[in-house]
């Protein structure tokens, strides 16, 4: 049965705004091993679109939950890795989450859609 629907969509150029004037943004909305991740793209284009990603898929999880993101849900606790196929998965203060997270980016948007079972 499905707990929750999130969506969110987010302007590439807007996270490239963000990012370049400081690494703080970054690193409030990525965990270590997202960074880990991020550090390892091959060029600035790919990373753009992967924070843009992470932003989206953690703002659209957080809607799932109908919480929104604040005290009791913050971007740190929120982390999707790539499990060797490459498929995300969704971690919530670090328990993996019953549930489907799709994240996709076109030249300008980038789009996260989360559908949390309950379980």
């Amino acid at each position: 049965m499905i707990e929750g629907i999130g969506l969110d969509i987010v302007e590439l150029d807007r996270i490239t705004r963000l990012n370049e004037s400081s690494d703080k943004f970054r690193i409030r909305i990525l965990s270590n091993r997202e960074q880990e991740v991020y550090e390892a793209l091959p060029s600035s284009g790919r990373r753009t679109e992967f924070l843009a990603g992470r932003f989206a898929a953690k703002e659209a999880f957080a809607k799932a939950r109908g919480t929104g993101i604040g005290k009791d849900c913050r971007f740190e606790q929120i982390e999707i890795l790539p499990a060797p196929s490459g498929k995300p998965v969704l971690y919530f203060k670090d328990i993996e989450v019953t549930g489907f997270v799709s994240i996709t980016h076109t030249r300008s948007v980038a789009a996260a859609q989360v559908i949390l079972l309950k379980v």
